[in-house]
């Protein structure tokens, strides 16, 4: 048999197209161009932050475009409902935080269950919470200064939250009972019209992951008081709260990535695989560094003992610090 020129030209390009078409990477068993994330946070936070900063690198690992979608509300439970009803291929994974195991013990009733409804693909890491004040309405430089202004005036300063029951609410309320003060609780929508008020000076103060407020606290636009967790972070000169002469006053903040419950072992393994990449290509690294998150990728088994377990930590640390719901 002979072909023209031009049935060889065709011929030659299906087969381009063909071998193409193999190469691609597959999610599900089926053939997918994009891997969406849907963070129940809204855009500005530190969860928003680490995900725009990891997702170049995570979708070059699974040869997929990578798109973010925030749908905050409601303290992370809007966005995470979105995606444990999605399908259950890989396709659709969130990156979560401690709001995860928070609002179990604040809701009566879920559209779903936190933990039987996902897939637990990995805990990534820690990120930093600070305390920030209005530098123009709160002379206070640590915590033992900001303690006596508080207390001077019962009741007539106020503490943003980026939302009722969420790590950002718990933190502050931690603060709160730990320094035996009276202030008022202003809920907001999310991190950025939180942190648009703190500076403002609408609001005096509020508990802020680091990447979310790093830029507003080298500016000057809001002073940083205290690192609330165990350690203090390379990325911030600053003393923990701890060290400041309220050894009682310890939390902690980190992120987890999640999918929608019983995508398959194989595919778990291969997302897995990728975050691993992700994360260790070193224009994150060194994001992650200026950042002040602490990497530390555990194994989907692992990641499903962890979510547990917090769970029941969590559920102790709101009735310590008699969360409720506004």
């Amino acid at each position: 048999m002979t072909f023209t020129n031009a049935e060889r030209r065709r011929l030659f390009s299906v087969g381009l197209s063909a071998a193409a078409l193999m190469g691609l990477p597959r999610l599900g068993g089926a053939q997918e161009k994009t891997v969406k994330f849907i963070l129940p946070n809204g855009a500005g936070s530190g969860v928003d932050t680490i995900t725009r900063t990891m997702a170049p690198a995570f979708g070059k690992a699974l040869g997929v475009n990578v798109v973010v979608d925030n749908q905050p509300g409601a303290g992370g439970i809007v966005g995470t409902q979105t995606m444990v009803r999605s399908p259950a291929d890989g396709s659709t994974l969130s990156i979560v935080s401690n709001n995860h195991v928070i609002y179990p013990s604040l809701h009566k009733s879920l559209p779903f269950d936190p933990i039987a409804d996902i897939t637990p693909i990995s805990v990534l890491g820690t990120t930093p919470l600070v305390l920030v004040v209005n530098p123009a309405k709160v002379p206070a430089t640590n915590a033992k200064e900001l303690v006596a202004f508080l207390k001077a005036k019962p009741d007539a300063y106020n503490y943003a939250s980026s939302g009722n029951g969420t790590i950002l609410h718990l933190a502050a309320e931690m603060f709160v009972e730990e320094a035996g003060v009276k202030v008022k609780h202003i809920p907001y929508k999310g991190v950025g019209p939180m942190v648009t008020d703190i500076i403002g000076g609408q609001v005096e103060f509020g508990v802020l992951a680091l990447p979310s407020v790093q830029g507003h606290i080298k500016s000057g636009a809001v002073r940083a008081i205290g690192v609330t967790g165990a350690n203090r972070t390379p990325a911030l000169d600053l003393a923990t709260f701890a060290e400041q002469g309220m050894p009682g006053y310890v939390v902690d903040a980190w992120f987890g990535l999640i999918g929608p419950a019983k995508i398959p072992a194989e595919e778990v393994k291969r997302l897995h695989a990728a975050i691993v990449a992700a994360f260790n290509a070193p224009e994150v690294k060194e994001a992650m560094a200026k950042q002040g998150n602490a990497i530390n990728i555990q194994s989907p088994e692992a990641a499903a003992q962890f979510f547990k377990a917090e769970t029941v930590k969590y559920a102790a640390l709101v009735k310590k610090a008699r969360l409720t719901l506004d």
